[in-house]
């Protein structure tokens, strides 16, 4: 049985795998990012170590270019990650190790894994996102992940903020107060003075619910997917996808019908190797044009 690669690049941490799926992993490695060039050469130290393989997926925080016919190919664009902007990745490792390799973005890969192993499974439709460092989102719909001019950012949706109520103008560089710029990690830390993880003030949490029904409100109204998994280091915080979904329920005021339910907004089965094998599954399929 031929093995393949999996890799989550994160903005805090990579995830290496070899194996076939969750069931059939061979080995793992968690790399701390720091600088391209040394969190590089530990993951092709590892598939050197644990290869061959047959094929390598990366799901990799962005924005990316996973356009197979441009010159920047397999490239981290314009992250606001200090160092990382333009930095070549799976054009790299696919030259370094002499393996085909799949580029995508971290959360496509995961909603990936989490329709074919996960919480998707038996759905036509599935849409994940990760709510982390930052914040993002991808879907996938009858197993086909979903694309158009580029990837989706569901984390630089423009939600609207309450002036009056909420003075932080927001983290990101680009937009400030978009989605990430309010609800990432990065943004909690900034507005309330301490890492996510340290923040109880239960006021916190209930603006940090508002603000994710609201992104998840436009992913309904779009997309209306028949499921949305979330995901990411935030995510984990007891009581706050309930509040998500409690939230979700008012905005949409029984339009339609529906009603966000626990299966309807739910945690990954995956949980926090939904990304790493969801590249696996980008390698096993070799559908590496766009």
């Amino acid at each position: 049985m031929s093995l393949y690669g999996g890799i989550e690049s994160g903005g805090s941490k990579w995830e290496c795998i070899v194996g076939t799926g969750p069931e059939d992993l061979r080995a793992s490695l968690t790399i701390p990012t720091t600088t391209p060039d040394e969190t590089m050469e530990r993951v092709i130290d590892f598939f050197v170590r644990e290869g061959p393989v047959k094929a390598i997926g990366i799901g990799s925080f962005g924005p990316i270019d996973a356009r197979r016919d441009s010159p920047t190919w397999g490239y981290i664009t314009t992250t606001p990650k200090p160092g990382w902007a333009n930095t070549s990745v799976g054009r790299e490792i696919q030259h370094r190790l002499g393996v085909a390799v799949v580029f995508d973005t971290d959360v496509n890969a995961a909603a990936l894994a989490e329709h074919r192993w996960g919480a998707g499974r038996g759905l036509r439709s599935l849409w994940y996102v990760t709510v982390g460092t930052g914040i993002g989102g991808g879907g996938v719909v009858d197993g086909t992940i979903l694309h158009g001019l580029s990837h989706p950012e569901f984390g630089h949706l423009r939600v609207p903020r309450d002036g009056d109520a909420d003075s932080f103008r927001g983290t990101c560089p680009f937009h400030g107060d978009c989605l990430e710029g309010l609800a990432s990690g990065t943004a909690l830390e900034a507005r309330w003075g301490k890492p996510a993880n340290d923040i109880e003030a239960e006021e916190a949490w209930a603006l940090e619910a508002r603000y994710l029904a609201l992104g998840l409100l436009a992913v309904v109204a779009v997309l209306s997917p028949q499921r949305i998994v979330v995901g990411g280091g935030v995510a984990r915080r007891p009581g706050l996808l309930a509040g998500v979904r409690e939230e979700l329920s008012a905005l949409m005021n029984g339009y339609h019908g529906f009603e966000p339910t626990d299966d309807f907004v739910t945690a990954p089965e995956l949980g926090a190797r939904a990304g790493a094998l969801g590249a696996i599954a980008l390698a096993a399929d070799g559908k590496v044009d766009r």
